[in-house]
């Protein structure tokens, strides 16, 4: 038996999906608002910083991968174009959903697909631009995705990975007071759901710090890698040029 990480504790690999998905079928419906309460609105900030730097341009091919309920779709849909095309997946059908329902409503119709990011159903160098926010610390495998993301893209494309990083030490004590006592509250305040929002917590403080993920990003076929770091760390924007 393989074993992986979920939150804290030690589970099997091929066990590690499914819970990840009952987390997020259970936070989807509330996940936007959860979003603005916990990250204070900050959340569209990072966002916003990660599509200016993808500098996503008419006629371009964007894949976002765990794009959920669809805020990076939506705001490069109207930079690629008419000719362009952004393709919206997640492995998650539930959050899927959520983002396929936003997108209609704004009038936005994208090419929306489940699929799993560590087998990606997309031939060599179809991607100018593939964008994961938020998505990679769920990920059992994370480098086999990235080796994923790394085929899919066109030589000279660019992967954009917006994910909770190592915080700033000064910061460290009030933002483990925060993710552990103050989220999980909210979480079961706002969703009815304080064990999704531990597992949040959690989850953050196993994934690679930024200098761990640079690493394996470029372990995993990226010729360039470099990262932003955001709001002290609680973020960082990494981004990977496929030479």
């Amino acid at each position: 038996m393989t074993t992986t990480h979920f939150g804290f504790e030690s589970v099997d690999e091929q066990d590690k999906a499914r819970r990840v998905r009952s987390v997020f079928d259970s936070v989807a419906p509330k996940y936007d608002v959860m979003n603005d309460l916990m990250s204070m609105g900050l959340h569209r900030a990072w966002k916003a910083y990660t599509v200016l730097v993808a500098n996503v341009r008419e006629g371009q091919q964007v894949l976002d991968i765990a794009g959920g309920t669809g805020d990076l779709a939506l705001a490069f849909a109207p930079k690629v174009g008419a000719t362009g095309r952004v393709v919206h997946t997640d492995i998650n059908e539930a959050m899927l959903r959520e983002g396929r329902n936003r997108l209609l409503d704004a009038g936005v119709c994208l090419p929306t697909l489940v699929c799993d990011a560590e087998k990606l159903p997309f031939a060599d160098a179809s991607f100018d631009v593939v964008t994961v926010a938020f998505g990679l610390r769920n990920m059992t495998r994370k480098d086999v995705a990235l080796r994923e993301m790394n085929r899919v893209l066109k030589p000279g494309g660019k992967l954009l990975v917006l994910e909770f990083s190592k915080v700033a030490k000064p910061l460290e004590k009030i933002y483990d007071w925060y993710s552990f006592k103050v989220l999980p509250k909210i979480g079961k305040l706002v969703a009815n759901d304080d064990a999704s929002y531990q597992y949040l917590a959690e989850s953050i403080r196993m994934h690679p710090s930024q200098e761990e993920l640079k690493t394996l990003m470029r372990n995993t076929g990226f010729g360039h890698v470099d990262y932003h770091n955001m709001s002290g760390g609680v973020v960082a924007l990494h981004v990977g040029i496929k030479c």
